[in-house]
Parts: structure tokens; C-alpha cells; sequence
């Protein structure tokens, strides 16, 4: 296999090995070793790719963002109205796979690197900026420009609030009744928009 391709193999390898050892201790308190290790290969060489565990660490949340990005737009090619799409958006969010440990321990630790360091707040930036974008977008269409950004910035608290208080929590609705009651704000904003 040529080179090129292995480096390609041994960094997915890397970023899988750290969702997992995150997901596994719950928090970045993992060492290079342990991800290596986990992925088959040598501290050496993962510090080769990648210089140090926090670009690791930005390389795997990119990749969850990513693995998000597509299943929001696979939902949205597949929906015929922009109510559609802002219920495909609430549906991406709550998907099952954002709720595997793994995954959900990536995103925790995730808010918390982001307040230390500027390179995950910029990417935890651009994921509040896309998420924003979509759902103005989609309000646009049915509201006020004013009425949209309002109605964008309650549900994208309501979708990032829910998921934490899953992670955290044990009294919480299971992901279909959070997804409802997402859904359920959205149509009342647009009720009292519409009527006005």
C-alpha cells in the first residue's frame, strides 16, 4: 500500500482510538500513549501526525462534526419544505448516534476545551455558526428575518441544552420526547409569528 494511504489509515485509526478512550474515561484525561496504543500504533507516530494530544482531539471532534454535517444534510435533500428541514435538523440533532457514549463524552469535553483553548472554541464556533445558518435559513422562509434569528437562537439553546442535561442527567425525556419538545417550540414560534 503506498504511504499516502497508510498515513490515511493510521490517523482515522488515531481519531477512533480517541473517541474511544474518551468515551471510555469521560474525559480528555487520556494520555497519547493510551490513544496510540488503542490504534496499533506508536506514541512516536501518532505524535508525528498530529504533534500533540489536543490536535488529536480537534482532529476526532472534527470528524464528529463532520459525521453530523452529513446526516443533517442527508435529512435535509430528503425533506420538501422548509418546515421539513427544521424538523430534519431537530432530528440530526437528537439522532441516536450523537448519543453514543463515545460520542457524547467527545462533545462534554468538547465545551470544556473550548473555553481554554482558542482553536476549539473557533471550530466550537463555526459548528454554532452552521447550525444557526441552517435554521435562519429555513425561518426566512416562513417568518420575519428578525423572527427567524429569535427562533434560531431558542432552538439551537433548546437542542444544546437538552443534549447536555442527556448527557448529565438521569431525569431527562428519552431523545424522541426531547426531539418532540423541540419540535412543539418550533411550531408555537411560528404559530404566534404567523398570527401576527
Amino acid at each position: 500500500m503506498p504511504k499516502l494511504g497508510m498515513e490515511a489509515i493510521r490517523r482515522e485509526a488515531l481519531v477512533n482510538a480517541t473517541i474511544a478512550e474518551i468515551g471510555e474515561s469521560g474525559s480528555l484525561e487520556v494520555t497519547v500513549s493510551q490513544i496510540a496504543r488503542r490504534a496499533g500504533v506508536s506514541p512516536a507516530l501518532a505524535h508525528h501526525y498530529f504533534g500533540s494530544k489536543d490536535q488529536i482531539f480537534l482532529a476526532a471532534m472534527r470528524r464528529i462534526l463532520s459525521d453530523f454535517g452529513v446526516d443533517v444534510q442527508v435529512r435535509l435533500k430528503a425533506a420538501t419544505g422548509p418546515v421539513e428541514r427544521l424538523h430534519g435538523i431537530i432530528a440530526a440533532s437528537f439522532g441516536p448516534e450523537q448519543f453514543d457514549r463515545e460520542i457524547v463524552a467527545a462533545w462534554l469535553a468538547f465545551y470544556v476545551q473550548a473555553q481554554k483553548s482558542p482553536e476549539a472554541a473557533r471550530l466550537l464556533k463555526v459548528y454554532a455558526q452552521r447550525l444557526d445558518s441552517n435554521l435562519v435559513f429555513n425561518l426566512r422562509q416562513i417568518v420575519s428575518e428578525e423572527a427567524a434569528r429569535k427562533i434560531s437562537q431558542g432552538l439551537s439553546s433548546m437542542i444544546d441544552g437538552f443534549y447536555i442535561r442527556h448527557a448529565l442527567q438521569d431525569r431527562v425525556p428519552d431523545r424522541d420526547a426531547t426531539k418532540r419538545l423541540v419540535c412543539e417550540y418550533l411550531e408555537l414560534c411560528l404559530q404566534k409569528e404567523t398570527r401576527t
